[in-house]
């Protein structure tokens, strides 16, 4: 009863998310009442409250890493718009065509999610197109297709994407043979959706914004932080992989170190000048009320998680379905509902390594499936929500126009990878 009762008001809180705009209720509302209310039921139900509030503060540790590294990338990103550090990018892409934009901009978040992580390059590609396009409708195409990419990108590097970090420090995948079994069906799950958006901007040109004109020091200050911006983003994988820290580590000591450039580089100018371009504007300026729905919404997952039922979904397609890659696939379009972290998190205390040894196909085709799976629907993902926030995109415009192409992309790549199993072992 208790179980059924959690999953009306996660479903419930879900549909208020979905219809926002005709509620006229910001998600983040509806995001954190259903956490919390999640997490009541939960309590309420047991005599050991104590063991309740230590697994809450359990998954708030974790959520809380996620909030600070997505708060840290935001406040960079703020950083470099504020110093107009984007027009150095923008004034070397020179064509006008909308189709050429669209692969330029796909490609380069492709493989810098694989440098970077899915999260920060989509927050970082959007701004970018906010910087070149005046029109709100194309900034939406080209945002889906920027999450579409980034989580395609994301699946085939151990740093790219967090559930594929997971199973990397699990020992599920190595390295080396996730880039070798991955890397093509990434590349088609994509294509094959941005090929299909490129034909809808065929012919079509736009008008660059027209940027103002910079005083000498002025874009010498937008290239320092551009460049020490994109400098610390690339250096938050290395800083993880050479300490072991969390990701969010290397990003808060980023934003520290962000901090201290842009003290310097305006200890002279008037105070009214140089506290328009501060961290503590940018961080005025980042869109909270994403972050708090960011919070809600996963609070509402772990609660989900902890009461067992994300576990007897996992044993319930593993006893129905009785296929490996047709468990991946489901659970791949359930990552597209409920985080794909806790799917992955439970299927890795399902399955043992002495059943699924290290690199098995299964647990390759998991990290594929989990991590473009979640692209059909906006808040699928990290990067869904963060681009969701900068841009505003409606939940329902998503479904409708990109989540076909996300599905059509997963699909793809599903479809290389079995091919590649069938001819290659």
């Amino acid at each position: 009863m208790i179980s059924i009762l959690i999953t009306i008001i996660f479903v419930a809180g879900y549909v208020a998310i979905a219809f926002e705009h005709s509620l006229k209720l910001n998600k983040a509302a509806a995001a954190l009442i259903t956490g919390v209310l999640c997490w009541t039921i939960y309590i309420v139900q047991t005599d050991n409250a104590d063991a309740i509030n230590d697994e809450l503060l359990h998954h708030l540790g974790e959520i809380a890493s996620i909030l600070f590294f997505l708060l840290g990338a935001m406040t960079i990103v703020e950083l470099v718009d504020s110093h107009n550090g984007f027009e150095f990018i923008t004034q070397n892409i020179t064509t006008t065509k909308k189709q050429y934009l669209l692969l330029i901009i796909t490609l380069l978040t492709f493989f810098l999610s694989a440098l970077l992580d899915n999260l920060t390059t989509s927050i970082v590609m959007t701004s970018l197109c906010a910087k070149l396009l005046a029109e709100k409708e194309d900034r939406l195409w080209f945002a889906g297709m920027i999450i579409i990419a980034a989580n395609a990108g994301g699946v085939w590097s151990i740093l790219g994407d967090v559930t594929t970090t997971m199973l990397w420090i699990g020992g599920q995948i190595t390295a080396l043979n996730t880039i070798m079994h991955l890397i093509l069906p990434s590349i088609f799950a994509c294509t094959i959706p941005t090929i299909i958006v490129a034909r809808r901007f065929k012919g079509k040109r736009f008008a660059a914004i027209m940027q103002p004109q910079r005083t000498k020091k002025e874009r010498r200050d937008g290239k320092i932080i551009l460049f020490s911006g994109i400098g610390f983003l690339l250096f938050v994988p290395i800083f993880k992989t050479l300490t072991h820290l969390p990701p969010f580590m290397g990003m808060l000591l980023a934003l520290g170190l962000m901090w201290i450039i842009t003290t310097i580089i305006h200890k002279n100018k008037e105070q009214e000048v140089a506290e328009k371009l501060t961290v503590a504007t940018a961080l005025q300026k980042i869109d909270s009320p994403s972050i708090l729905f960011f919070l809600g919404i996963l609070l509402a997952v772990a609660a989900l998680q902890s009461f067992g039922l994300l576990k007897e979904l996992a044993n319930f397609l593993s006893s129905n379905l009785k296929n490996d890659y047709l468990i991946g696939i489901a659970l791949g379009l359930l990552s597209a509902i409920v985080d794909n972290v806790p799917l992955v998190a439970a299927s890795q205390g399902m399955y043992d390594l002495s059943v699924y040894p290290t690199d098995h196909p299964f647990w390759v085709f998991l990290a594929l499936t989990t991590g473009t799976g979640g692209s059909a629907i906006i808040i699928g993902t990290a990067a869904g929500v963060a681009v969701m926030g900068i841009e505003q995109i409606d939940f329902m415009w998503y479904l409708k126009k990109i989540g076909w192409l996300a599905l059509i992309g997963f699909a793809a790549g599903i479809t290389v990878f079995l091919l590649q199993i069938e001819l290659l072992g």
